[in-house]
């Protein structure tokens, strides 16, 4: 029995399942906006250039150069020509073997017909024409394949006489036309013996000429077309040369094909690049990931800690200025470069953020205090998940743009829609891999380029390998890696079954930062509730503070060595900016023994002493400004200091002086001198002059730049899938004493017409029978479409009724129904 083949690319979706509509809506989200009314219309848009392109650039190489072979290839060709263009005919220097090859040819072509590139059987394969009008070679553009333009086209604009000279050269005999006379000499071409015979007679010269143009470009050069050497002459008057210009010549494609033996491409490649790795301990590599991991939570709290009570002013452009980046790289020791990479990581994980105020700044957002109080380990993986899916682009930050801008941090133009799919594919070839498993950059390069050798040309693929290296190295500083290879706790956050593609990692992506904090939390050093106190005015903590005791104590000294131990140094300075604070000289000592595993230091026991005893003895209150003090001579002493003079200082009394300056700038002046002064209030009360923490209001994470459409959830794919069907079967559909209706070549479909009356009488009988009707309905927005539904009831101008496209009970306008239909019987059953 012969079964019918598709006759168009909607036949052939027609005859496919639920499970492969769903494939291609899956593999092509740009389908979907808005959902198609039938299928007629989804193939229209499958067909559209852009649509193709974007679906180009999604295949591998491998499946990329079968959609060319077929490009090639005659339309509606079988499998085995498809494979003879792959494999060749047995000539040529085809280094890839025919098993490998035999293999993978059937999962491409299954790929490129659920991308709805191909259609039709084996024994009949058709590429979409627009895929074929972008993969074909042509005299205007370049193809990966290195083929030129056939015989016909390149001969579309020669003389009819010059053509028969030619065919008669060729051996042929003469044609009456030109275009029998370029098909004639392409079936010579095409036919081996008859070329062998051909190019037995040719000199060794010119097959030197066409062997440097086989694999392409097929264009060569001559200084005169009416001038040329000998070989070139010959060629030429056989047609195994055709001029391209004056000065040019081209190697015509069935020639080509011919002396390659029948391949469209010198080297197929049917399996990915092996990635040659380094094997580390999986257990060495987990442990310096996750003190890796560690210090990244330490640095971003570090740095937000700088910016606690106000950042670095915005730039007009945006972003941070070099001045103000130089200094974040100075605090935390960290190159510039590293150190934009920490800004920007908080930024993505909404942690900081402008504060909109008229003198803009950049401050902690409210969501950094939900993140200080957090366990370590979820506060690393909330970091790690925003970096895997930030489009931002920290790598970027001190180049410039296209217009010779320089790119700052935080400021504008840092998205890259293409890094969240290079990082997260760079991790996942690492989970495919064994643990403890390191690769090299470059070699990671190669394999993503096998993937997805299209994406975007050079410029796009200089990106993706800019790309790469910046995505091994945050990883390394984020702790996803360690020493090159994903830890367990990085793997975990990729998601179950990361390793067999970027969509079932998304998929499962919603229970794997949890995972993955299970993961790292037994690796991470646990916090400590002390510190030991040394004799030389410093205290070592062994390792991670609790956050009361870190806070207190960065407020209490001056952290002077960071590493596996923090080194805190005491100082007047730091003992008086806890006074300030609010705390006493008794507090102070108290909070040192409760939290030292050594006895207090003498020389710390004074220091604080001797501080808090100055502290407060001189009082500044606005007057515009005022010193009190009970010690007379201490003020002075101070009246008689050659650095106050700028203050503009003169006795009210024994104990006041008045000052010609702001309280403030008094303070710090004082403070500059060596003297410890508080500030006191207008009822005479020490105020507490530490300031208090700047937050911006509340603000969310800046959102990626996507490329292209999100990927649907399998909710709104089966939804979709069952409005195409239903509307296509309303396209589609017979309506009782007609013929088919057919559906106009744009894909509408063409609406019922009928009057009022006839609509309404229509819909009484289908409630009272139970039957499906077929009608055209115009929304509130003027939009048309086509519906088949089984009216419910009909009343007050409207009709409830079970809408097919929608699958569900929906009400319709009775004014707004075009006209209704009723259903040949066995449609209306199947509906």
């Amino acid at each position: 029995m012969t079964i019918e083949q598709p006759r168009t690319l909607a036949e052939d979706l027609r005859a496919r399942g639920d499970g492969a509509l769903s494939a291609l809506l899956r593999a092509r989200p740009d389908l979907l906006s808005p959902v198609p009314n039938d299928l007629t219309q989804l193939a229209t848009r499958a067909a559209t250039r852009a649509s193709v392109v974007r679906a180009l650039e999604r295949l591998d190489r491998f499946t990329l150069q079968t959609a060319e072979a077929l490009a090639v290839a005659p339309d509606g060709c079988a499998y085995g020509t498809l494979r003879g263009l792959i494999a060749g005919e047995g000539r040529g220097d085809a280094a890839t073997g025919l098993d490998e090859l035999d293999a993978a040819l059937p999962q491409a072509l299954a790929v490129l017909r659920t991308q709805a590139l191909v259609w039709g059987g084996d024994d009949r394969l058709r590429l979409v024409r627009t895929a074929r009008d972008v993969l074909a070679p042509g005299s205007g553009a370049p193809s990966p394949t290195g083929l030129g333009p056939t015989v016909a086209e390149a001969t579309a604009g020669m003389s009819p006489g010059r053509l028969q000279e030619i065919v008669a050269a060729a051996g042929l005999p003469a044609t009456h036309d030109p275009i029998s006379a370029a098909g004639s000499l392409a079936a010579l071409f095409a036919d081996g013996a008859r070329m062998t015979e051909l190019l037995s007679g040719a000199p060794e010269a010119a097959k030197a000429v066409l062997g440097k143009l086989v694999w392409g470009p097929p264009y060569g050069e001559v200084a005169d077309a009416s001038a040329t050497s000998p070989p070139v002459r010959w060629l030429l008057d056989r047609g195994l040369l055709l001029p391209a210009g004056r000065r040019n010549v081209l190697l015509p494609r069935e020639a080509a094909l011919h002396l390659r033996g029948g391949r469209v491409h010198r080297t197929p490649e049917p399996l990915p690049p092996q990635v040659e790795t380094v094997a580390r301990d999986p257990q060495a590599v987990d442990a310096n990931a996750a003190g890796q991991a560690f210090a990244a939570v330490r640095t971003v709290e570090e740095l937000l800690q700088q910016w606690d009570t106000g950042g670095p002013p915005l730039l007009r452009a945006g972003g941070v200025g070099v001045r103000d980046l130089k200094r974040i790289a100075t605090v935390l020791d960290v190159p510039e470069p590293v150190a934009a990479f920490w800004l920007e990581l908080a930024y993505a994980a909404g942690l900081v953020a402008s504060d909109g105020e008229a003198d803009e700044v950049y401050a902690p957002t409210p969501g950094y205090d939900d993140w200080l109080r957090l366990p370590a380990e979820r506060r690393w993986t909330g970091l790690a998940t925003a970096w895997l899916s930030a489009t931002r682009t920290a790598g970027l930050v001190g180049t410039r743009d296209a217009k010779g801008r320089a790119l700052s941090a935080l400021g504008p133009d840092l998205d890259r829609s293409l890094a969240p799919e290079v990082r997260r594919r760079t991790l996942e070839l690492l989970a495919a891999l064994p643990a403890g498993s390191a690769v090299a950059p470059d070699r990671l390069l190669a394999r993503l380029r096998w993937e997805r050798p299209l994406r975007g040309g050079v410029t796009m693929d200089a990106l993706r390998a800019d790309l790469v290296r910046w995505t091994t190295t945050e990883a390394e500083l984020l702790g996803i890696t360690g020493r090159g290879a994903l830890s367990a706790h990085g793997r975990a956050l990729l998601g179950p079954g990361a390793d067999s593609g970027a969509e079932k990692g998304r998929a499962a992506g919603g229970t794997a930062p949890a995972e993955a904090a299970a993961a790292l939390a037994p690796l991470l050093p646990e916090a400590l509730d002390y510190v030991m106190l040394q004799a030389d005015l410093t205290a070592i903590a062994p390792g991670p503070l609790e956050a009361p005791l870190a806070e207190t104590l960065n407020v209490l000294a001056d952290i002077e060595s960071k590493g596996g131990a923090t080194v805190y140094r005491f100082t007047p300075e730091s003992v008086r900016r806890a006074l300030d604070a609010g705390r006493t000289a008794a507090e102070l000592h108290a909070f040192l023994a409760a939290h030292s595993r050594t006895p207090v230091p003498q020389p710390l026991s004074y220091l604080i002493d001797d501080v808090a005893r100055r502290h407060g003895r001189l009082r500044v209150g606005a007057a515009s400004a005022y010193l009190r003090c009970d010690d007379d001579a201490l003020l002075s002493e101070l009246l008689a200091d050659r650095r106050a003079s700028g203050l503009g200082l003169r006795r009210l009394a024994p104990t006041v002086l008045a000052a010609q300056t702001d309280p403030a700038v008094l303070l710090d002046r004082l403070r500059a001198m060596g003297f410890a002064p508080a500030a006191e209030s207008a009822d005479g009360d020490v105020l507490i002059t530490r300031p208090d923490a700047r937050r911006t209001p509340p603000r969310t994470p800046p959102a990626p730049v996507t490329d292209g459409p999100p990927m649907p959830d399998p909710t709104l794919l089966g939804a979709a899938v069952k409005a195409i069907r239903a509307g296509d079967r309303a396209s589609t559909a017979v309506h009782r004493g007609a013929a088919p209706v057919p559906a106009p070549a744009d894909g509408n479909g063409r609406l019922p017409r009928s009057a009022a009356a006839e609509t309404l009488a229509t819909m009484q009988a289908a409630v009272l029978t139970g039957d499906s009707v077929w009608i055209g309905y115009v929304n509130a927005e003027g939009s048309a479409s086509q519906r088949v539904i089984g009216p419910v009831r009909v009343e007050g101008g409207f009709v409830t009724a079970y809408d097919h496209t929608a699958d569900a009970v929906r009400t319709f306008a009775l004014h707004r129904i075009t006209g209704v239909a009723e259903l040949a019987d066995d449609l209306g059953a199947h509906s």
